[in-house]
């Protein structure tokens, strides 16, 4: 079933009299429950694209449906409410803040989200059952990514929206997240959206979106995707 739609999407910046076409006329779906992979190399639109479908740009022309609603008409309030109730964020870089726990991190999301899930099953389900009273200086970075994921997926989004998530981290570590955000789209039928310039990565996905100077090159669907065990960095 079809969650996201863009549909002839441009988003143009303007400064002064010069204007940035970071978007150019772009179209895609993409159904429930995927692990989707967007390519490219820098500055090709990915980033802009993750901001536009999380709600947190807006679109200079065409429409952007989530759950068969135009998001691009929303007003502010209604982007709150929708970036609350359906998506989730994880960046390369973790934004904990430093003074709370590990548990207290994730908690956050409930003052935010009413559907969210268990606090402790989700810090469980990143293996970081140990690590509830620490605080991020005293975890790893793979571990603060995992804290990371856990708050985004304590809020019970539809939709999970990875920034370069794996970035800043080692191999094996990384590795480790991939196969987390697989789970998630398999076991519990989350919508996973990954911006990477990592090629290893989109041999990962369901679907393989390429984007190269604000356009999209190719839309794949990958019948048999790789496992994160199988991908070599």
């Amino acid at each position: 079933m079809s969650i996201v739609k863009f549909d002839q999407v441009t988003r143009i910046y303007k400064t002064g009299e010069h204007e940035l076409k970071a978007l150019d006329k772009i179209s895609f779906t993409l159904d429930e429950g995927k692990f989707v992979v967007i390519l490219g190399p820098s500055g090709a639109g990915k980033s802009t694209l993750l901001n536009m479908l999380g709600g947190l740009d807006s679109s200079t022309n065409g429409t952007i449906t989530v759950n068969g609603k135009d998001i691009s008409k929303l007003s502010d309030n209604e982007l709150a409410d929708f970036r609350a109730s359906t998506v989730g964020f994880v960046f390369q870089f973790y934004n904990l803040i430093p003074t709370l726990t590990v548990y207290e991190n994730v908690e956050l999301v409930s003052e935010i989200s009413k559907k969210h899930l268990d606090v402790k099953q989700m810090i469980e389900e990143v293996g970081l059952t140990d690590h509830l009273n620490n605080f991020p200086s005293e975890l790893s970075g793979g571990e603060q990514q995992r804290v990371s994921i856990a708050r985004a997926l304590c809020k019970n989004p539809q939709i999970l929206l990875c920034d370069e998530p794996t970035g800043a981290l080692d191999s094996e570590t990384g590795v480790m997240v991939l196969k987390l955000l697989l789970k998630m789209a398999r076991s519990y039928g989350k919508t996973i959206v990954i911006v990477t310039h990592n090629q290893s990565i989109a041999k990962m996905a369901d679907v393989v979106i390429r984007v190269k100077n604000g356009k999209i090159g190719s839309v794949e669907d990958q019948v048999n995707p790789m496992s994160a065990d199988e991908v070599e960095w």
